[in-house]
């Protein structure tokens, strides 16, 4: 039961290498990958009849489309942890400053300008 429990929380690792389940994005970019991988070779195979060059271009299809969704993915993720620090120091000074001298949202009456009736 133990073991079961462990082998679950680990994962599946791609190669060897990867470990799909915990890495940010590597699902949905491997499915990406193989999507693009049947897409690409079977495109190829239609059009030439050529089976060795075909898995070629299938494997380049996945390669290309695995790692064309990563960077997609990872950078969008960086984006959003960007903004996520932002609106938490954004909260963290409005709980900070609210009420007091230096509460940004407080401002002063406005002055009428000199030579307006």
């Amino acid at each position: 039961m133990a073991e079961e429990e462990q082998e679950s929380k680990k994962g599946f690792r791609l190669l060897g290498i990867l470990d799909v389940k915990n890495t940010p994005c590597a699902r949905e970019a491997v499915l990406h990958g193989a999507g693009g991988a049947v897409g690409a070779g079977l495109i190829h195979f239609l059009t030439t009849s050529r089976v060795r060059r075909s898995f070629d271009v299938g494997f380049a299809g996945f390669m290309v489309t695995t790692l064309g969704s990563w960077f997609y993915c990872r950078i969008n993720n960086a984006k959003l942890r960007v903004q996520q620090r932002m609106i938490q120091e954004g909260i963290k000074n409005k709980v900070m400053y609210e009420g007091s001298v230096l509460d940004p949202t407080k401002r002063p009456a406005a002055e009428t300008p000199p030579g307006a009736s």
